[in-house]
């Protein structure tokens, strides 16, 4: 069985939309304070381009975890 783990950063653009940066494997150690702080680096760099404008707000981030199991290969 394999575990992948992807961090999602959620923002919202100028246009209302939402924008998902996923990076995969992040750091166990990451905490929501350190995550916080780089999402709003990203914002005031204003380093993201988006259809509906730039990026404007933080709406949230979350660690997925996928396990796939091969039954056949």
């Amino acid at each position: 069985m394999e575990e992948t783990k992807t961090l999602q950063m959620i923002f919202a653009n100028a246009a209302s939309g939402r924008v998902t940066i996923s990076i995969l494997d992040p750091r166990e150690d990451l905490t929501a304070e350190i995550v916080g702080a780089a999402m709003n680096d990203i914002i005031t760099a204003n380093i993201i381009n988006s259809t509906g404008g730039d990026l404007v707000s933080v709406i949230g981030a979350r660690v997925v975890a996928r396990q796939v199991t091969e039954l056949v290969s």
